[in-house]
């Protein structure tokens, strides 16, 4: 398993883990590594690159990503999800968060938050969700777009920012998972699903379908802001999802930023469910693959811990990152 998350103006960018049990996840490299493929320079700590999605298709891997305040979006490539990964192909479309769908019959897809018909809004935080066709051979977009998704559920009840597509097939079905909200605590996880996938697409009767902003905010250990949520199923049919949330120590105060959390995926009524007979984000779950033991001797992301580098390999550790681009080097090891 492969996993990949913003990294804003750091530098190298777009960090990659990899797993082989979806707890144990090791830091392998980094798609931005190069000047040559994107400079951060000048750019706030916290623009830059946004929610990337990281795909695999006929031995190639593929990673979509939005880079705020500079190029848009854009693709890269790698055949080692270690890297090196190619420069980046940008994409003429409007707005943020592309993933790339591979269909069965061959044909491939981008969907993406963009505007609002016609660039009019009906109100604040008005987005639609889009797809486009794309050569994946080409790598580049074909056709034109089309809207799937316009204001988000409901749009009579003005929801905003909906955002975070992503698409899985099940039932003979097309499901089109994505965030609603804004990425506060009213942050959540909408579903919608069609026969086709140029829709129409229908919202689920039961959306949102993860939240925390209905709980009390006093709540012990909370989690809140879940949203973002992309899919994976495991070869024994089990499905889960990974998510973005936040774990506040008062308030809307956290020091750990955005975290990444994984929870089961029941499918009711060929509809999915994250997080399945729990209204609240648990702090521990069964382990997706208990017969695997975690792997030892790799660097921790989460909880408390100590960091040690001996700084005894020719090449920094993927672990060290730098604020912005980097652009000569200024540090040697011994």
């Amino acid at each position: 398993y492969y996993l990949v998350n913003s990294s804003f103006s750091y530098f190298p960018g777009i960090p990659i883990f990899h797993s082989k049990d979806l707890v144990s996840w090791q830091l392998i490299g980094h798609a931005i590594t190069r000047v040559e493929q994107m400079d951060f320079t000048g750019k706030g700590v916290s623009r830059s690159l946004f929610a990337p999605t990281i795909r695999y298709h006929d031995g190639l891997f593929y990673i979509t990503c939005t880079m705020i305040d500079g190029g848009g979006n854009f693709i890269v490539t790698a055949t080692n999800p270690a890297g090196p990964w190619s420069d980046p192909t940008w994409l003429a479309i409007d707005g943020i968060d592309p993933s790339l769908y591979f269909d069965d019959d061959g044909k491939t897809y981008i969907t993406y938050n963009s505007i609002p018909p016609d660039n009019k809004s009906l109100y604040d935080g008005h987005r639609t969700i889009r797809i486009h066709a794309f050569d994946h051979r080409q790598m580049k977009l074909t056709g034109k777009d089309s809207i799937l998704v316009n204001g988000g559920t409901d749009i009579s009840k003005k929801p905003s920012w909906i955002e975070g597509p992503h698409i899985v097939k099940k039932y003979g079905y097309y499901y089109l998972i994505s965030a609603e909200g804004g990425t506060g605590a009213d942050h959540s996880v909408v579903a919608f699903r069609s026969r086709n996938i140029m829709g129409p697409y229908l919202p689920y009767e039961q959306n949102p379908i993860l939240t925390q902003r209905h709980l009390q905010g006093q709540r012990q250990n909370p989690v809140t802001s879940t949203g973002h949520a992309d899919l994976v199923e495991l070869p024994d049919g089990r499905w889960y999802a990974v998510f973005l949330g936040t774990r506040p120590y008062e308030g809307d105060h956290y020091n750990t930023g955005r975290e990444t959390f994984l929870t089961p995926v029941e499918w009711k009524d060929e509809w999915p469910v994250i997080n399945p007979g729990k209204e609240e984000v648990q702090y521990r779950y069964p382990l997706p693959f208990s017969q695997i033991s975690p792997r030892k001797n790799i660097s921790p992301y989460s909880g408390n811990f100590l960091y040690k580098d001996d700084f005894n390999e020719s090449q920094l550790h993927p672990d060290w990152i730098f604020l912005r681009t980097v652009k000569k080097s200024w540090y040697s090891i011994a």
